[in-house]
């Protein structure tokens, strides 16, 4: 540690150079961080107690062709089943078309059993239960446009021809923080104002056991296998990934761009670093006829370069970190992210990814200067 405060100085003697190769760095490794949390957003899945006993019954075709509603009854009665409840996406505008966010339909009888994570009073539970126009909201939703309990609000159509007139009667907390951003409502009432279509878009399962899934789906999946509306069943967690496959191979994509990312960064900071190094040849000669050993100049010189490539990763990686924890996600994008947790293997990555960047941007120029002679490291112009 003796040489730290020489390491230190060597680091910043060009302040420029050095605060923008920190900042390429940073640059990159926030981009990477952000991509890598995106991906983990879009393929996490529910750590609710009963997620791992639902299933999801949709059209095999399309996930936009509806199911008829008569399914409901024939699937009530497979045996291992203990709840289904219908759902439907409305897909509605509130106010304007940038004001995105969930929009699900629930039976109000059975939902809290489907789904125990949605947490809310009992007397708001049973207001929803009553009331035909009723509507819950998540917290974050509710916070986000400032709605309080009794408040009207107007989802124009655009999947269906009807605006919805729904009165705001609970507000639910969820272990996922995601469904605290969504709005749900009664099947039966967008049913009656579509003129009884008798259509849902898909129906959740909740099994009695994990060893009943399998003939559940086998037993649904065989029922309407030669009607006008066959079904595919899987898990809750398959059927949430489902999403992210249809936008094509995103792990693939992330990781190519990791890679042009790191290709980069390692070029900016190898450039840097030998441009550093070759100006100060002269002084390494004098550092050798000083006394000091090959191995400690390029300990020195590949120190000035971690000193460096840590100050990018923290102002990348970990600020990335302490933005997505502070700001307004929701405003932010729109309503399409409720959060972004970037995640302890993120910033590992990005700090192990910026010491070899270090070590390898510096290893090469440093050995090199390390091996000239006294004489001529003296005789060195640049």
């Amino acid at each position: 540690m003796k040489f730290a405060r020489l390491i230190w100085k060597n680091a910043l003697r060009n302040k420029r150079r050095s605060l923008l190769t920190a900042f390429s760095l940073s640059a990159s490794l926030f981009l990477l961080t952000t991509l890598r949390t995106v991906l983990f957003e879009l393929q996490a899945v529910s750590a609710a107690p009963q997620s791992d006993l639902r299933l999801v019954t949709r059209h095999a075709v399309a996930f936009t062709n509806p199911l008829p509603i008569y399914y409901l009854d024939r699937i009530k009665r497979i045996p291992g089943v203990r709840e289904v409840i219908p759902g439907t996406w409305f897909g509605g505008i509130y106010i304007d078309q940038n004001n995105f966010f969930g929009q699900f339909t629930v039976d109000p009888e059975k939902a809290f059993v489907v789904f125990p994570e949605f947490q809310l009073p009992e007397d708001q539970k049973e207001a929803f239960r009553k009331q035909r126009n009723g509507a819950i909201a998540g917290v974050r939703l509710m916070q986000r446009f400032g709605w309080k309990i009794g408040d009207r609000i107007t989802l124009m159509g655009t999947n269906y021809p009807v605006d919805l007139e729904l009165v705001i009667v609970g507000g639910f907390t969820s272990i996922n923080p995601p469904d605290e951003a969504a709005l749900m409502f009664r099947w039966d009432y967008l049913d009656e104002l579509a003129g009884r279509t008798g259509e849902a878009g898909w129906f959740t399962i909740l099994a009695r056991s994990r060893e009943d899934m399998p003939r559940i789906i086998q037993a649904v999946d065989d029922m309407s296998r030669n009607s006008s509306a066959p079904t595919k069943t899987e898990s809750e967690k398959e059927f949430q990934l489902s999403f992210s496959g249809m936008l094509g191979n995103i792990r693939f994509l992330v990781g190519s761009i990791s890679a042009v990312v790191v290709f980069t960064i390692l070029l900016v900071t190898a450039a840097t670093m030998g441009m550093s190094i070759r100006e100060r040849t002269a002084e390494l000669g004098l550092l050798k006829s000083l006394g000091y050993s090959r191995g400690l100049i390029v300990g020195l010189l590949t120190g000035e370069s971690i000193l460096i490539s840590l100050a990018g990763w923290l102002a990348g990686c970990v600020g990335a970190w302490v933005l997505y924890s502070h700001i307004d996600l929701q405003a932010a994008t729109g309503g399409w992210f409720t959060v972004l947790r970037v995640q302890p293997d993120s910033l590992a990555l990005g700090l192990l990814l910026s010491l070899l960047v270090a070590l390898v941007a510096t290893g090469m120029p440093a050995y090199r200067a390390s091996r000239l002679s006294v004489a001529d490291a003296l005789r060195y112009l640049g």
